[in-house]
């Protein structure tokens, strides 16, 4: 096994850069297993949907579709994930597409508290009493807040409200993505594809888990709750037609690539690779990066 001068090698990519078989390529030649940084993998019952790797991978498939996932959740069993294989096999790589769950996987996060159902039960009878007088109070308690949320969003001004009961704030101090340092030593890798070859690799993708069957496994869902209900594609196979759900399948998918390439942007200290090659080449890369670290 080659030995690193970090502990943790993640792998950070927009959706169809390969980032799942780069990841598995790294940890086969590291000795090492996959934690898993995706917000919609930690369900089980829509593997296709949400492109579940075949081989076991931590945090994949350890919530029933009907329990909601917290970042704070998820943050705890990943870095716990992590520090064991660290400890027990030298390494761990981490893969994912969702920027929040990366980020939770490798630092402490700045989250704020969680508030007593009470309170938010409160401020949403007030809300719905007395819009106007509520949102006043906000600008009175929080100025940055009220600045920031639109007097009509009764969810976020409330969410706002509880915050205040607190002594948080819905606006962050700092940018509580990336601020701050790793846990671990880690190198943190952005795998870079031509949009024209992501977009192709995207509707080959999409099309491939249509004729794996779908619609089949959607239709089976039962009980989804608010957070795996978010799952891109579940919606639009719900509603539409086969060949219509799959061609908005893949303008979702492309619009969520796009942003998820302006978000490796946000990333300090990325190291950029190229993914065009197969996944044991990219995996090699990385770990001359690593390597040289």
């Amino acid at each position: 096994m080659p030995q690193l001068a970090v502990e943790v090698v993640a792998v950070f990519g927009p959706t169809g850069s390969g980032k799942t078989a780069v990841a598995e390529a790294l940890a086969d030649e590291l000795g090492t297993e996959v934690v898993s940084a995706d917000a919609m993998q930690v369900y089980r019952g829509l593997p296709i949907l949400t492109n579940q790797p075949e081989r076991p991978t931590r945090l994949v498939a350890i919530r029933e579709l009907s329990e909601e996932m917290s970042v704070g959740e998820y943050a705890e069993l990943a870095q716990a994930a992590i520090d064991e294989l660290v400890e027990g096999r030298g390494s761990a790589v981490v893969a994912g597409g969702t920027g929040l769950y990366l980020r939770a996987a490798l630092a402490e996060l700045d989250l704020p508290p969680r508030v007593g159902a009470d309170v938010r039960e409160r401020w949403e009878i007030a809300y719905e009493e007395a819009p106007e007088a509520v949102f006043a109070e906000l600008r009175v308690r929080d100025p940055r807040a009220a600045a920031l949320v639109h007097p009509n969003d009764r969810k976020r001004v409330v969410r706002a409200l509880e915050l205040t009961d607190a002594g948080a704030s819905l606006v962050p101090r700092e940018d509580r993505l990336w601020a701050g340092r790793t846990r671990r030593a880690t190198l943190i890798v952005g795998l870079r594809i031509p949009p024209d070859a992501l977009e192709e690799r995207i509707v080959r993708r999409t099309h491939e888990m249509f004729a794996r069957g779908l619609v089949e496994e959607v239709r089976r869902a039962r009980g989804v709750s608010v957070t795996a209900a978010k799952a891109l594609g579940l919606r639009e196979v719900l509603e539409l037609s086969p060949d219509e759900a799959e061609r908005a399948l893949v303008a979702r998918t492309l619009r969520y690539a796009a942003y998820q390439r302006k978000w490796m942007r946000r990333i300090p200290d990325i190291v950029m690779i190229d993914a065009e090659g197969t996944a044991e080449e990219v995996a090699d890369a990385i770990l001359e990066v690593a390597r040289a670290r």
